[in-house]
């Protein structure tokens, strides 16, 4: 009985010392990054989802910059002054502004 109650203090006396770095309080930096201003999109002149690789050029001209495609469905992305066209195939998945400096 007490080799039992000697092997119980024992484990006790581990886990507590096993547990008392996680007791530690624990300090972090706060990191503030500030929010881009949104840019209002309805007044915004853009491609609109599905619109062809050759609508897109025929309305805005030929772009500064064509990346891709890339994997699987090919992914191409077209760089424009103010804004970036991704295509999926040859069809406007999606128009995002560039922020303004």
């Amino acid at each position: 009985m007490i080799k039992q109650a000697t092997s119980g203090l024992i484990a006790l006396a581990t886990a507590l010392a096993l547990s008392a770095p996680l007791a530690a309080p624990v300090h972090a930096e706060e990191v503030q990054v500030p929010v881009m201003n949104q840019a209002d999109r309805s007044e915004a002149r853009l491609p609109r989802t599905g619109q062809s690789q050759e609508s897109v050029r025929a309305t805005y001209g030929a772009p500064q910059q064509i990346s891709g495609p890339v994997g699987e469905p090919p992914i191409s992305q077209w760089q424009y002054p103010d804004f970036t066209v991704y295509f999926e195939y040859d069809h406007v998945i999606h128009t995002v502004m560039k922020a303004k400096r």
